[in-house]
Order: structure tokens, then C-alpha cells, then sequence
């Protein structure tokens, strides 16, 4: 099973398992991790579980899709090159290691 790990605005880190075909909204969200709120429960309307991807893994995800991009463009905290939607990340066994941090704030 791939691993994430989470680096909380505060640096405390959290590194588990996210089962293939669940998102990175999902693994955080089960395993009881602050930092993503995920009002809208995965279905990309909310932006409340914008990451900043480590820049290692950028090229190895899926290209942002419109909807995606839309509601990066109304994130709480600062949108930078690698933000995205956690919900819109989908794990795969070609992610495991994959490192997000989370913004100082959601809302």
C-alpha cells in the first residue's frame, strides 16, 4: 500500500498508509490528520484541501484539470506552482512516498 506523508504547517509530520485509488484527501481525513478540512467531502467545490506537493513529485502526477485549477484560484491560504486539491489526488503504487505539506490555514 502507498504511503504519504504530511508535513503540517508547524513541521510536525505524519507519514501513513493511503490505500491505491483513494485520495490524499482521504488518507488524511481517515487517519485523523489536521490540517485538511475537506468541507466538500472530495468533490472538488471547496479548496479546503489545497497542499503544497513536494516539488520532487510534481512531474509524476496527473496534470491539473480545469476544475481543479478553478478552485486553486480561491484557496485561503497563498496558491503557489505546487499547490494542489488533495481530494484530486488519487494514489497509485507509483505515489507511495509521496510528501504533501499543508497550508497555515483552510478557511
Amino acid at each position: 500500500m502507498p504511503k504519504v506523508t504530511y508535513i503540517a504547517h508547524n513541521g510536525k509530520t505524519t507519514t501513513v498508509d493511503v490505500p491505491n485509488k483513494h485520495s490524499v484527501m482521504e488518507g488524511a481525513v481517515k487517519n485523523g490528520i489536521d490540517g485538511i478540512v475537506a468541507e466538500c467531502g472530495g468533490a472538488c467545490m471547496c479548496a479546503t484541501c489545497h497542499v503544497y506537493v513536494d516539488p520532487a513529485w510534481l512531474d509524476k502526477l496527473e496534470p491539473i484539470a480545469e476544475d481543479q485549477e478553478e478552485m486553486l484560484g480561491v484557496t485561503a491560504a497563498e496558491r503557489k506552482p505546487n499547490s494542489r486539491l488533495s481530494c484530486q489526488i488519487v494514489m497509485r503504487p507509483e505515489y507511495d512516498g509521496l510528501v504533501v505539506l499543508m497550508p497555515d490555514r483552510q478557511t
